[in-house]
């Protein structure tokens, strides 16, 4: 192990799953960074026991798991410890935050951990430069924990060369080798708890409630029932956690398929839609046809939420009308939540079920909640945890759905009741063995927006491929067979959609590299989902792979590939432009006058398409920033969902 050995140090964790913070939160670990491992000891023990002696292990990060190692900017805020300088080591679900004796010391920590993560696939490409505390982060006030980034993630330098201005009453700790001062008396933790935490005796055991029903699938599973109440042992992955039931039976059960218990979480309630946008709440509440229907969903800005209410009386001509109205925060503590100014509540829920009895401004009482009543349950990553090798006897094939890049795709069910997608991937048509082993990892990119991989059948030619099914197939299809059906707030949702699943991928690090409307999939609930992303590096073809080939997707393609090649989020984000053009023609061929060297030739002299009629100038400036021609001028995902969502949104001002 010593020749392995990059670092060691004594210096100072902070508790990852309490709620309250005090300096028994901060516990003095000695930290051994290997060329495999980030591991930390009871820092009260001598170092020759630790590495010879498992008992003093307090928990150990392998190094392939870590996507993200930064300083933290504090912004001000007290530390409850001697060690003023902290940095994040970000890994699976988890942040763990350490806290160095000094700036020179944080700074070698932070570079040798980035060296040493450099070629992890799943590299965070934003991250949080703030703590998360007391349920949001600090820096952007996002108050899901597993939000997105809001800073660019540098993988290569520190984000803060300079040095910190010193603690007033206190000398830089240049000194690596001596311990810190000792911390407040804490009761000794003498059970090895892993890497989660070290104060298992004082944790609150976290509960969540099962949004869907989830019937086990493998012996190591556990079977979830909508409504009951779990608790969660382990987090294993973003996707799979490891729980208990009532009865004391253990397993492992989809994440997506859960939420936490606990006041303030709006996703228990039937009533709440998080993945609802303003025109998809419209469309649900028309169709639901009922006086005081209503949804409640997330607003365009992060944190906040809107009521969509449904009122036959309100339109005054014997029509109906939706109405959205802000839910209002009070300034100062306690805060309160209101639509009304006179009608003050301490929580939403409470806010919602005064609601339901009373209109006091609204255009009719909140009557019948629409949306979750039969909402079929997500995808998850894999049929069950670490499952992607599936046994091709398990699988009913049925009718032909087309063939496409790699051969036959046909309708299927595993273990005859779960529907699938299965491409037959015909001989020669991929570089088979480097797919099964990417597959792995593209299992684990699960996201509403996204169709999800559950597995291949790899022991066997020709090999199968097993995704979710969409009724509604791709995307190029549908827009051309109800051509001359959609409004402007359908595409724009459609384009919301693509942009959703795009920027998961961005922020995993992962390129589709063939975005286009023939890429993506609708399934019968009309959610448009991203589609066959990164399958474009094992075609075999000639034709496809080479920008002088006739298959090659020189449309969607910016300067930067069709010339040299070089993919990258931001040649996704071109792909994402021309993607919003053939969405807002509903369907035409991009260049459908020019031959893919005519378009090379265009597009290197600055000519782009053309503004579709359905497009507003509004929409058509989003395309035309995607299509900057250089890439580091091109928007973030992040930036044009935001953008479409500003689009998508006009909220009613709340009744006086």
């Amino acid at each position: 192990m010593s020749a392995e050995l990059l670092l060691e140090e004594t210096l100072i964790k902070r508790s990852q799953q309490k709620k309250r913070t005090s300096p028994l939160n901060y516990k003095e670990r000695l930290f051994v960074l290997t060329k495999s491992r980030l591991t930390y000891y009871d820092g009260r023990a001598e170092t020759c026991c630790l590495l010879q002696q498992k008992k003093f292990r307090r928990g150990s990060i392998e190094l392939s798991r870590i996507r993200c190692a930064e300083i933290v900017k504090n912004g001000g805020g007290i530390i409850p410890c001697q060690n003023k300088y902290p940095f994040q080591v970000v890994y699976d679900t988890n942040t763990l935050y350490v806290f160095a004796p000094s700036h020179d010391s944080r700074s070698l920590w932070v570079q040798s951990l980035k060296e040493e993560i450099k070629d992890n696939p799943a590299v965070l490409t934003k991250f949080h430069p703030q703590f998360w505390q007391e349920g949001s982060w600090l820096c952007c006030r996002q108050a899901e924990k597993q939000a997105p980034g809001c800073s660019e993630y540098n993988l290569f330098g520190d984000i803060s060369r300079k040095p910190l201005p010193p603690i007033p009453g206190e000398e830089r700790k240049n000194d690596r080798r001596r311990p810190p001062p000792p911390l407040p008396p804490v009761t000794d933790d003498d059970d090895d708890d892993g890497e989660d935490d070290d104060d298992d005796d004082e944790e609150e055991e976290e509960m969540v409630v099962a949004l869907y029903d989830f019937p086990g699938a493998e012996p190591h599973d556990l079977s979830l029932v909508k409504g009951g109440e779990y608790v969660i042992l382990e987090k294993c992955d973003v996707n799979w956690y490891k729980a208990r039931n009532e009865y004391g039976e253990e397993g492992y059960i989809p994440s997506n398929y859960v939420t936490e218990k606990k006041s303030g979480n709006l996703v228990q309630f039937v009533w709440y839609s998080k993945q609802v946008n303003r025109n998809k709440a419209e469309e649900l509440l028309r169709k639901e046809d009922k006086e005081g229907a209503f949804i409640v969903r997330d607003s365009s800005t992060a944190g906040t939420y809107t009521v969509s209410l449904y009122a036959k009386s309100a339109a005054g001509d014997g029509g109906a009308a939706i109405k959205h109205y802000h839910i209002k925060r009070t300034q100062g503590s306690p805060q309160q939540f209101y639509l009304a100014e006179k009608h003050l509540f301490s929580s939403i829920p409470d806010l919602i079920e005064y609601h339901k009895h009373n209109a006091a401004g609204l255009v009719a009482r909140l009557r019948y909640p629409v949306g979750k009543q039969d909402k079929s349950a997500p995808s998850t990553a894999g049929f069950s945890y670490e499952k992607w090798e599936i046994n091709p006897s398990e699988l009913t094939f049925m009718k032909e759905l087309g063939s496409g890049q790699f051969g036959q795709v046909r309708l299927g069910k595993w273990r005859a009741q779960h529907k699938v997608a299965i491409k037959a991937i015909r001989e020669g048509a991929m570089y088979e063995e480097d797919f099964i082993e990417e597959a792995k990892v593209m299992m684990k990119l699960s996201h509403p927006k996204l169709v999800q991989l559950y597995g291949v059948c790899s022991q066997q030619k020709p090999i199968y491929i097993v995704t979710e099914f969409m009724e509604h197939g791709c995307l190029l299809n549908f827009l051309r067979q109800r051509r001359g059906s959609f409004s402007l707030g359908s595409l724009l949702s459609i384009c919301q959609d693509v942009g959703e699943g795009m920027e998961h991928l961005e922020a995993n690090g992962f390129i589709h590299r063939d975005l286009a409307a023939r890429n993506c999939l609708v399934n019968d609930s009309l959610v448009v989902k991203v589609s066959d992303f990164g399958m474009a590096r094992y075609v075999l073809d000639d034709q496809y792979t080479s920008s002088s080939g006739a298959k090659f997707p020189v449309k969607w393609s910016p300067p930067e590939v069709f010339n040299f090649c070089r993919y990258s989020s931001k040649s996704d984000v071109w792909s994402y432009g021309v993607l919003m053009w053939e969405v807002f023609t509903e369907g035409r061929m991009p260049f459908e006058q020019s031959q893919n060297h005519e378009v090379v030739t265009l597009v290197t002299k600055g000519h782009r398409l053309y503004r579709p009629k359905m497009a507003t100038p509004t929409i058509y400036d989003i395309m035309h920033l995607c299509w900057h021609e250089r890439p580091e001028e091109r928007p973030s995902f992040s930036q044009l969902c935001l953008m479409i969502s500003n689009a998508l949104e006009g909220d009613t001002p709340p009744p006086n």
